[in-house]
């Protein structure tokens, strides 16, 4: 599998279903909606992502749309902060009362976020029946070559320490931790330009 197409708000009702079904395993992702996985709000949520990260991202997904990644380009990995307030009420659909997990989250993510010039992988998902055929390396793929070409870094907060291993194919080395409290470790992942 190695075509990459860029998604618009069309196809953000297919490829946050299949986010939500890839991420219903996540320690970190399940920790944020307040400790259980509920596949319809995690759509909610990726769908806020994804509504997000096409203002000011790059939303890549496969052909089929069974997998998606969402990238922010050097300098745009903050959300504006109108862009957060229009969110809100889909945000706050999503996570309920995982929102003050959610926020806390965030912010010790943003505190420990590169200041240098670099792409950001913010999600990264496969639904698990598509697993293991290619689509999430020709999603990574586009944009490392870009970095490489732009002469720019990559990072990444990986949620699975069985992922971590997979960004390293990549190139991505482990720069540091987030510890969540009383939750899950993410890895902060680090890959410079080749």
């Amino acid at each position: 599998m190695s075509e990459v197409a860029k998604a618009d708000v069309a196809d953000l009702p297919a490829i946050t279903a299949s986010l939500a079904r890839a991420f219903s395993d996540d320690p970190v992702f399940v920790y944020l909606m307040g400790g259980t996985f509920d596949e319809r709000r995690a759509t909610l949520a990726f769908e806020m992502l994804g509504r997000n990260m096409l203002d000011h991202g790059l939303v890549l997904m496969t052909p089929d749309r069974k997998a998606a990644a969402f990238w922010s380009p050097p300098g745009k990995w903050k959300v504006p902060p109108l862009t957060i307030i229009r969110t809100l009420p889909l945000t706050l659909r999503a996570y309920k009362f995982g929102i003050f997990r959610a926020l806390g989250a965030l912010g010790r993510m943003e505190k420990l976020h590169p200041q240098e010039p670099h792409y950001y992988l913010e999600v990264l998902g496969t639904d698990p029946v598509q697993q293991g055929h290619g689509y999430g390396a020709a999603l990574m793929n586009e944009i490392l070559s870009r970095a490489d070409e732009e002469r720019v870094g990559a990072y990444l907060e990986s949620s699975k320490d069985t992922n971590v291993p997979y960004y390293r194919r990549f190139g991505f080395e482990v720069v540091g931790e987030i510890h969540h409290p009383n939750g899950p470790t993410m890895w902060r992942m680090w890959r410079d330009p080749r």
